[in-house]
């Protein structure tokens, strides 16, 4: 394994583990997703870049434009759920109440 597939790979299950490990906000549960999709976009971009194909150059915009739809669509969710909630908390949702 070389060193920049082990910086990504390294990246990304470090993203994975603060949110599994950490949800104690809902915020910092975004910002880990987020930094696993930013992983994922510099290894897809320098994966074909490396390719020499620009077949897949398409790939990494599609999942950036991806990232950014669900960054949006998260803190939207995170507006609302301060304003209902009054907090930010994960231990204050329930998923059971409308």
């Amino acid at each position: 394994m070389t060193p920049i597939h082990f910086a990504f790979s390294a990246a990304f299950m470090l993203g994975l583990s603060g949110l599994t490990f950490h949800r104690t906000h809902l915020l910092s549960a975004l910002l880990c997703l987020e930094g696993m999709m930013l992983s994922l976009f510099i290894a897809l971009s320098l994966w074909t870049l490396q390719l020499g194909s620009f077949n897949f150059s398409v790939a990494p915009m599609l999942l950036l434009a991806f990232s950014a739809c669900e960054a949006g669509a998260g803190l939207a969710l995170l507006v609302a759920t301060a304003r209902t909630h009054g907090s930010d908390r994960l231990q204050n949702l329930n998923l059971l109440q409308c």
